[in-house]
C-alpha cells in the first residue's frame, strides 16, 4: 500500500451509544424505577465499522458527522485514538447522534435511535471526492446524507458496500440509492422469517451483486449469481451477551477477507461470521473488536470453507 492510499474508506454515523443491561427478560415497566447497569460508548454503524476495520489493521478514514458538544468530543478523542483518519469529520449543528439500547440477559436488544440533523446535511463533496480518491472500497451505512457520495464512489471506481440495516420493506424508497449502488449489499433478516424473496428480488435487478444477510442465532445467507447459500452460526467460546454492532462485524469480516486480504466469499463469509460473533461476547466495548492474529486463530481452529 503506497503512502497515499486507504484501505477502506467508512461512511456513517458514529455516535455515543446508551447501553441499558436489563436484569432480566420479564423487566416490570409499570413501576418507576428498575435498577441496571448502563454504559455509554462510541458506537453506531460508522463507529462500530470504522473501529473494526482499524482493529484488523487497515488503513480507515470515516467521513462523519458529530456535533460541538461533550458527545462529540468523546467521538473524536477515541476514534483518533483508534488510528482512523477524521479529515471527512464535519460538524452538525444539532449535536452528535445518540442510541440508547436496552440489552436482554440473552444479547437481544431494542434500539431507539436519534439521529439529530443526518436528514437535512450536506457534506462537502469536495472533500468526499478526495478522501474517496484514495481509497479501494468505500462501506456506506444509512445515513441520508451519506447517499451523496455514492455516485462519487461510483464514478472513481471503487468497490461499493452499502449496510442497509434492519430493513422492514422491499420496497422502502429511503434504502434505494444505497441498494441500486451497492456492489456488496448487507442486511439483517431480523424482521423476516425468510430472506431468500427479498435476496431474490434484489439480484434480479442486479445479478452480479453480492448479498450478505445476518441471519442472528441462525448464521447467515449468501446470494449471488450462482444462488443462496445459507451457513450455520458459528460457536466461539464466549457467550452472547451483548448483539449491538454484530451486523457491522459481519461486514467488516467479510469486506476485510473477500475485497482486501483476497480469501475466497465462503471463507470471508466464515470469517466475517467469526467476527460478528467475537463482537457479540463484548460488552459495549469496542477496545477489545477482534484482531488480525485472534481472527486467523479461530478461523484456522473452526473451519476451513472452500466455494
Amino acid at each position: 500500500m503506497t503512502a497515499n492510499q486507504y484501505d477502506v474508506v467508512v461512511i456513517g454515523n458514529a455516535g455515543v451509544d446508551s447501553n441499558c443491561y436489563l436484569g432480566r427478560d420479564d423487566m416490570d415497566f409499570t413501576v418507576e424505577s428498575n435498577l441496571t447497569e448502563i454504559i455509554d460508548y462510541v458506537g453506531q454503524a460508522g463507529g462500530y465499522s470504522s473501529r473494526g476495520f482499524a482493529q484488523l489493521g487497515k488503513s480507515t478514514p470515516l467521513i462523519v458527522y458529530v456535533g460541538e458538544d461533550h458527545n462529540g468530543r468523546l467521538v473524536r478523542e477515541t476514534l483518533a485514538a483508534d488510528g482512523i483518519d477524521l479529515t471527512g469529520l464535519f460538524v452538525d449543528p444539532a449535536g452528535t447522534a445518540r442510541s440508547i439500547n436496552f440489552v436482554y440477559p440473552d444479547g437481544r436488544r431494542k434500539n431507539f435511535y436519534d439521529c439529530k440533523g443526518h436528514m437535512d446535511l450536506r457534506p462537502d463533496l469536495t472533500i468526499c471526492r478526495e478522501i474517496l480518491s484514495r481509497g479501494r472500497l468505500a462501506h456506506f451505512s444509512l445515513p441520508n446524507w451519506a447517499c451523496f457520495s455514492l455516485p462519487l464512489a461510483k464514478d472513481l471506481g471503487l468497490t461499493i458496500s452499502c449496510d442497509i440495516q434492519d430493513i422492514v420493506s422491499i420496497d422502502d424508497p429511503y434504502r434505494q440509492d444505497f441498494i441500486n449502488y451497492a456492489d456488496i449489499l448487507f442486511f439483517s433478516a431480523v424482521n423476516f422469517e425468510d430472506p431468500s424473496p427479498m435476496i431474490e428480488h434484489f439480484l434480479a435487478s442486479r445479478p452480479e451483486q453480492i448479498i450478505l444477510v445476518g441471519l442472528g442465532a441462525a448464521g447467515c445467507a449468501l446470494g449471488t449469481k450462482d444462488g443462496i447459500r445459507f451457513f450455520p452460526a458459528v460457536d466461539l467460546p464466549d457467550p452472547v451477551v451483548d448483539t449491538n454492532g454484530a451486523g457491522d462485524g459481519l461486514a467488516v469480516g467479510f469486506l476485510t477477507s473477500y475485497i482486501l486480504d483476497g480469501f475466497s466469499q465462503a471463507d470471508a463469509v466464515c470469517r466475517g461470521q467469526v467476527t460478528a460473533r467475537h463482537t457479540c461476547t463484548q460488552r459495549a466495548c469496542l477496545s477489545n473488536l477482534i484482531t488480525p492474529a485472534l481472527l486467523d486463530d479461530y478461523f484456522r481452529d473452526l473451519f476451513s470453507c472452500s466455494d
